[in-house]
């Protein structure tokens, strides 16, 4: 199996991503460094490395969906022994989060050992939109809900369009579904902050037409066929 293909089939990156780190000297083979994309890799001898990190050839690709609670870590593992949404997870293979989601917010996110899928999703050229239910400290008037959902500036950069459906409004707060198509650092906490708004929930609901449905808040489940088909026609 050529060594991109490998590192991407392991569910560390995606292909075009390994070739990166494999032309920048970050990939070891046998505790050598290898530098060609074409190597061919033995799977049944070959011990791989990637950026220190040794590569386990899963031969099962994984699907998962979660409703990951807040005060989890969206990673694989945590430098401070937080708990990670890989340890809610409980199987024999490994599989990597899709994206980010916030410390402090809930809701779906999906898990994989499926490099290229994952460059899919979360590759900017593809926008795809996810849904979130967004709570705010603060009656937004219908002039700062316009000015959101045709892009303000945050970090040097002007965000893209969202979508912006108000459920409920009262004196000191504002309830909301907000779609956008980006998943840059703590956006939408960002987004709010530029009309002096605090997000107090943040829960992601849907990826594309992928829902959380009725899955209670730390559980997860397989992807149907249907989904994972889905998924790769984005």
């Amino acid at each position: 199996m050529r060594l991109n293909k490998y590192i991407s089939h392991s569910g560390y990156t995606s292909r075009r991503k390994a070739d990166d780190l494999i032309f920048q000297g970050k990939v070891k083979v046998n505790n050598k460094v290898e530098k060609n994309p074409g190597y061919r890799v033995d799977v049944d001898k070959d011990v791989v490395t990637v950026e220190g990190k040794e590569l386990k050839q899963d031969n099962k690709i994984i699907y998962i969906m979660l409703n990951k609670p807040t005060d989890v870590i969206t990673s694989v593992d945590d430098q401070f022994d937080r708990k990670t949404v890989v340890d809610l997870v409980k199987i024999d293979e490994r599989v990597y989060p899709v994206g980010r989601l916030d410390y402090d917010s809930s809701g779906l996110i999906l898990l994989t050992n499926d490099g290229d899928l994952t460059y899919k999703l979360t590759h900017p050229k593809h926008e795809i939109y996810k849904k979130y239910f967004v709570k705010v400290n603060k009656f937004l008037s219908d002039k700062e809900i316009y000015t959101l959902k045709k892009g303000v500036v945050i970090d040097g950069y002007m965000t893209n369009n969202s979508k912006i459906e108000v459920i409920s409004k009262n004196r000191g707060h504002t309830n909301m579904y907000v779609s956008i198509d980006e998943g840059r650092n703590r956006q939408i906490r960002k987004m709010f902050k530029t009309q002096g708004a605090d997000v107090l929930t943040l829960k992601r609901i849907s990826i594309g037409n992928l829902t959380l449905g009725n899955l209670k808040e730390g559980n997860w489940r397989y992807l149907t066929k249907h989904e994972i088909n889905y998924l790769k026609s984005l």
